[in-house]
């Protein structure tokens, strides 16, 4: 919750400059890192506002992170299943059903 609290509040000080909406257009076309700092001094942030907007940024990419190694680690557990399906001839969900009826005798 805090880390939605976080964002909130870069947003927020953002917005309290009036320039967010007027210069969005040119963070949405930025291409590369020297187009984003440009859009970023057109914000003229004081440094606490810069921090707080670093702090929100870095936990969404660590978000972001997670949740591709998640997608990621089920995208390879779905084949492991697909592959075990074909290897015994059974339909994907019966291997799941194995799996689980296992799962739950031990």
């Amino acid at each position: 919750m805090s880390k939605q609290y976080d964002v909130e509040q870069a947003l927020a000080a953002l917005d309290s400059y009036g320039k967010y909406k007027k210069y969005e257009g040119s963070l949405e076309n930025a291409r590369n890192k020297e187009q984003i700092a440009k859009y970023l001094q057109t914000l003229d942030l004081s440094l606490r506002k810069m921090l707080i907007l670093q702090e929100s940024v870095n936990e969404l990419v660590e978000d972001k992170k997670r949740l591709i190694i998640k997608q990621e680690h089920i995208q390879t557990y779905k084949t492991k299943v697909i592959n075990l399906s074909r290897q015994f001839n059974m339909s994907y969900d019966e291997v799941i059903q194995v799996m689980k009826t296992q799962s739950q005798q031990n």
